[in-house]
């Protein structure tokens, strides 16, 4: 059906099948225990599926039949070229399956399924894309050979590190999942996959797909259940060699703390961000201030990466302030199951009291609401919040130094480009950012000297888009990467092996 309308992608919503038992060596199991627990629309309240709920025996099943899966080396020890091409039919699998999918993320996230659906930067293809670009760089990762004397030989080589746990996060399930799973699966390793417990649906959905694409059985286990208690009880696991976490930063912290407190097993965060979003006056401001209201309100300000921080040169602060809040307009929440909707709502009504009470917290502190503030009704029992912006914000307000996670955005003056270049540091946080101007100069002076994971000049976003670079952060937004062939690094380690040939 071409050009779905809101009633169509209502209709095939009540015909969905949804697969909710967890995945195990191979198949779909209910948990031990039998215990299950509902995932629900975000858009309305309503519970879509029982969901199994995992426990510690459940996850201490997934660790053996990973651990047996890696030790038989079925998948380990195949040839990098067998690996690409089972990846390569995963994705064709999960390009068979894309409308389902989209639909399937958009039920259980709220995201538009405009955003779902979209062939260019959507949940679907963008998890598409990763899987083929990783799946073609398997077997070009080389080792090294030493110099060294007469009759001996040095080899450098990568392996896989062994049984990899990887924690994904609610806001983009799918495409998180994908950065995760195609390169720890690509260098060799076992996998458990434990999604967020409020969107777990893509993630078992495409571990059957796998199956059918010719992954062995025990190679990519999903746990569906508690982050508490199952993250707990894989941190502990002296059968995880590694946990790769995308997330809040106080749980990624405890990660490492359960690193230390069992085998040294490798820990590899991404986790929050306060980006800033630097304007000077020379910019294209009209650009720019689109750019900044979908950097902050894109996914309902749901985002890592958001630009949550404006920075904006004091000659133009009223100016500019007045085109976001025109621009602002384009972005008022709506049903995620109608095409025309760029918004949805807060993942559930814990999200949506934390944004509003951030927003009272500001105005408390001495900061001006210029546009929104407040809820939109949309579609009973879901949970929208008005995009937001807030005027005569200090970098010291918590406002402007804790992480929203909602379609906040604070804005700061600044006067000169060092000042700026402060405020962006000062901050625990160093995800992403941004600096808009016409100026060369200007743009790699603050580029160049702005502590930040990745950053965008004249654009947003535009890091997060592109496979071929690395996606992370420094500071406390973590110390791993994503995308690239720098991925490959969190997943393997280096093995030298020396010959004496005489």
């Amino acid at each position: 059906m071409s050009n779905p309308t809101l009633a169509d992608w209502q209709q095939r919503a009540v015909a969905l099948k949804i697969e909710g038992r967890a995945f195990i060596d191979g198949r779909y199991v209910d948990p031990v225990s039998g215990q299950r627990r509902p995932t629900r629309n975000p858009a309305t309240g309503k519970a879509l599926v029982e969901v199994a709920s995992c426990g510690p025996e459940d996850a201490d099943l997934a660790v053996e039949a990973a651990r047996t899966a890696f030790a038989s080396g079925a998948w380990s020890r195949m040839h990098p070229a067998k690996r690409k091409e089972v990846l390569l039919r995963w994705a064709d699998q999960i390009e068979a399956h894309w409308e389902e999918l989209a639909l399937l993320e958009s039920l259980d996230c709220g995201k538009p399924i405009s955003c779902t659906m979209d062939d260019d930067g959507g949940d679907v293809h963008s998890s598409i894309r990763t899987m083929r670009w990783t799946a073609e760089a398997i077997d070009k990762m080389f080792g090294e050979v030493i110099p060294s004397a007469d009759r001996t030989l040095g080899l450098v080589t990568r392996v896989p590190v062994g049984v990899v746990v990887a924690i994904t996060p609610w806001n983009y399930p799918l495409a998180t999942t994908a950065w995760k799973l195609a390169p720890a699966l690509g260098a060799g390793n076992s996998v458990i996959l434990k999604p967020a417990s409020n969107t777990p649906l893509s993630a078992i959905r495409i571990a059957g797909l796998a199956k059918e694409a010719g992954l062995p059985d025990g190679v990519l286990n999903v746990l569906p259940g508690s982050g508490a208690v199952l993250g707990e009880h894989l941190g502990l696991h002296d059968g995880v060699d590694c946990i790769t976490f995308t997330g809040s930063t106080p749980i990624g912290k405890q990660l490492m703390v359960y690193s230390g407190q069992s085998n040294l097993k490798r820990i590899y965060n991404e986790l929050g961000g306060k980006s800033a979003y630097i304007v000077f006056p020379d910019a294209d401001l009209e650009r720019a201030a689109a750019r900044q209201c979908a950097a902050i309100f894109f996914n309902t300000g749901q985002t890592c990466t958001a630009g949550s921080r404006l920075v904006v040169h004091e000659d133009i602060h009223d100016r500019f302030v007045a085109m976001l809040t025109d621009e602002a307009r384009n972005w008022m929440p709506g049903d995620p199951l109608d095409p025309r909707t760029l918004v949805g709502p807060c993942i559930d009504r814990a999200q949506f009291d934390s944004v509003d009470q951030y927003v009272q917290i500001g105005l408390e502190e001495g900061a001006t609401l210029a546009f929104g503030g407040r809820r939109v009704e949309v579609t009973e029992g879901g949970h929208y919040y008005h995009p937001t912006i807030l005027t005569d914000v200090t970098n010291g307000m918590r406002v402007a130094q804790e992480e929203i996670f909602g379609p906040v955005l604070a804005v700061i003056r600044f006067r000169t480009a060092e000042e700026a270049i402060a405020i962006a540091n000062d901050s625990i946080y160093a995800l992403a950012g941004a600096v808009w101007t016409r100026d060369l100069r200007t743009a790699h002076f603050v580029a160049d000297r702005v502590v930040t994971g990745n950053m965008n000049v004249n654009c947003y976003f535009a890091c997060d888009n592109q496979i071929t670079m690395p996606f992370g952060g420094m500071k406390q937004s973590g110390n791993g990467r994503d995308k690239s062939m720098h991925a490959f690094d969190d997943y393997t380690e280096l093995k030298s092996t020396f010959f004496d040939l005489s």
